[in-house]
């Protein structure tokens, strides 16, 4: 999936992960292209959009649900993920859970 996901009317839930990455590929790409993979087939689950310069990487999941999210969070190929992520992949990185209430789109 690239581009700008289209979401269906609000309301819905938006995670927003942002991070610094380690050096080294240590097989981040692979597993980041399986877990959008595997978020996509899941229950809830809505779009993604995500993007990556040599310092931050943004990415953003859109669910119907906090239920949906909390589902995904525990799913247990994600939750191996989050462990290499937290031993080997990120310096830092953040989460953030939000309720989105209103949204726009513009298309040429």
């Amino acid at each position: 999936m690239t581009g700008i996901a289209k979401t269906p009317e609000p309301p819905y839930y938006a995670v927003i992960f942002a991070s610094e990455r380690t050096e080294g590929e240590k097989g981040y790409g692979i597993m980041a292209d399986e877990m959008v993979e595997l978020a996509s087939a899941q229950k809830g689950f809505l779009g993604i959009e995500s993007a990556r310069d040599k310092d931050l990487g943004i990415t953003i999941s859109y669910w119907d649900s906090l239920e949906s999210i909390k589902i995904w969070k525990e799913h247990s190929a994600h939750r191996a993920a989050q462990h290499k992520g937290k031993t080997e992949w990120y310096q830092k990185f953040s989460l953030r859970v939000c309720k989105v209430e209103r949204h726009s789109f513009f298309e040429m």
